[in-house]
């Protein structure tokens, strides 16, 4: 999948997302927001110049976000968390959003309400894609703005002899044979059982800063 077809499930499939900042006090904040469009490599949102959550934005502008589809069970679900830099953009793009969102026009119907809204985009970050209803599980990266995607997960080094017992613990069947083994990173858990269980320390794992 291209950052388009992420960014299509995001706001489209589904579109309210819990999105998280943090306050005067540096606590964390969460509200569900919704996404209300994206172009090829951004994505836009907006609220109240009135509320905590606008004043949060303008003095820190970073935002971490998940969403969740529907779906009609845990097992058809898909994720995505997005983790980046925002921009303020004001009233641009304030038009078109209630076009693609006729919605809107129900809790700001007059030209006058809407004068309390501004735009922001989030324009630079990285991404993560989760979906449980394929077999195996369907994992992914991606970025916004150019962003260099930072790799993080289980990965097996040339420390590897093959022993095998990573295969036999992992529960997506995604480890597969070579000189050293590998792990398929699209379809990996994260659970970690074939680092815990390699005798010699071959299985290294890096953590998404």
């Amino acid at each position: 999948m291209d950052v388009k077809a992420f960014l299509d499930v995001l706001v489209e499939e589904i579109h309210s997302v819990v999105i998280a900042t943090t306050d005067e006090n540096g606590l964390p904040c969460t509200r569900v927001i919704d996404m209300m469009m994206h172009d090829d490599d951004a994505v836009y949102f907006l609220t109240a110049k009135g509320k905590a959550f606008y004043k949060q934005l303008m003095e820190k502008p970073y935002v971490s976000l998940s969403g969740l589809t529907t779906g009609n069970g845990t097992m058809d679900k898909k994720s995505i968390s997005i983790s980046g830099a925002i921009r303020n953009i004001g009233s641009e793009k304030l038009e078109e959003i209630f076009e693609k969102n006729p919605y809107m026009a129900t809790i700001y119907p007059s030209d006058e309400s809407r004068t309390a809204l501004e735009v922001f985009c989030l324009y630079k970050g990285q991404g993560a894609y989760f979906d449980l209803s394929t077999k195996p599980i369907t994992r992914g990266s991606f970025s916004l703005g150019g962003k260099t995607i930072q790799n993080y997960g289980y990965f097996i080094t040339e420390d590897c002899t093959g022993c095998g017992l990573c295969v036999e613990k992992c529960p997506q069947n995604c480890i597969s044979v070579g000189e050293p083994y590998k792990i398929n990173q699209d379809n990996c858990l994260h659970c970690g059982n074939c680092f815990s269980v390699c005798p010699e320390k071959a299985v290294i794992k890096t953590i998404l800063n």
